[in-house]
């Protein structure tokens, strides 16, 4: 992969320390120390089963992989309230990596290089949490997020706090659809593509191959009454990439896509 990280790097400005960062060189799974896993049904009603199998090191590259296969799902229970608990089968399944715990950071610079997927019901994602709160009063920077609204592809790059109820979020988002980006590269699927933040004192900025999708001032971020009317994000924030599947927002999946691959060269984080 060294030819796809020279392209990935040439956005770095001499003005960032690089302090940590994945270059996912070797084979086999990820590197422990920095990545846990999620496992089972998660969130937002996805079609996906969490877990760590669907993730491996290979080529220079973090593979997610999402698959099409059915086995019964463990968590079943015939009066079970939860939507997770209420499917008999596992369907699907695939992979979201976090560092909770391992590697969080406060402001910089995180980076990360990838080819996403784009068939029908894919929902890759390049996200932050904080700790120690419930969501949405923890903070949520969703670099990337790609899915369907009503059926257009779009890129996403949101920030999420908390309001005056608990679960629910402020947020500020971006929704460009996708065209934008293959109007100008019709191959741009089969890319690789930088997917930045820059985040400080003043602001949080989304970029994506160097075009600023999203700013959002620290002065707004402020939790309502539920987050103890806390910016959430003068606090650490941990790093999550994970490709879910249907859902509530991903869409009708496409069966003849599968296995499904979201591809990561790299994550870097940087301080100045």
């Amino acid at each position: 992969m060294v030819l796809l990280l020279q392209m990935c790097c040439s956005i770095g400005g001499q003005e960032w320390k690089l302090v940590w960062s994945d270059e996912f060189n070797g084979s086999g799974r990820p590197d422990e120390a920095a990545w846990s896993y999620e496992e089972g049904f998660v969130r937002n009603h996805e079609a996906q089963w969490y877990q760590a199998e669907n993730a491996f090191v290979q080529d220079g590259l973090l593979i997610i992989e999402a698959r099409k296969e059915q086995r019964p799902n463990p968590t079943y229970r015939a009066d079970g309230r939860g939507w997770g608990q209420q499917r008999p089968t596992i369907d699907y399944t695939s992979a979201c990596l976090h560092t909770r715990g391992k590697r969080e950071f406060l402001y910089g610079r995180l980076e990360v290089c990838a080819r996403i997927p784009t068939a029908g019901g894919a929902w890759p994602a390049i996200w932050t949490l904080g700790s120690g709160m419930q969501w949405p009063s923890c903070g949520e920077i969703d670099v990337m997020e790609y899915y369907r609204i009503k059926g257009v592809p779009h890129i996403l790059a949101n920030v999420a706090w908390g309001n005056d109820r608990p679960y629910q979020a402020v947020w500020n988002s971006k929704k460009i659809p996708f065209t934008h980006f293959t109007g100008r590269d019709e191959d741009w699927a089969q890319r690789f593509h930088v997917w930045r933040m820059d985040w400080d004192e003043t602001s949080i900025r989304l970029y994506l191959d160097g075009e600023l999708l999203n700013e959002v001032p620290m002065s707004q971020t402020v939790n309502g009454n539920v987050g103890r009317s806390i910016n959430p994000f003068t606090r650490k924030q941990y790093v999550l990439l994970n490709l879910a599947l249907g859902g509530d927002n991903g869409g009708k999946i496409d069966d003849a896509a599968f296995p499904m691959r979201y591809e990561i060269d790299y994550v870097r984080i940087y301080e100045r």
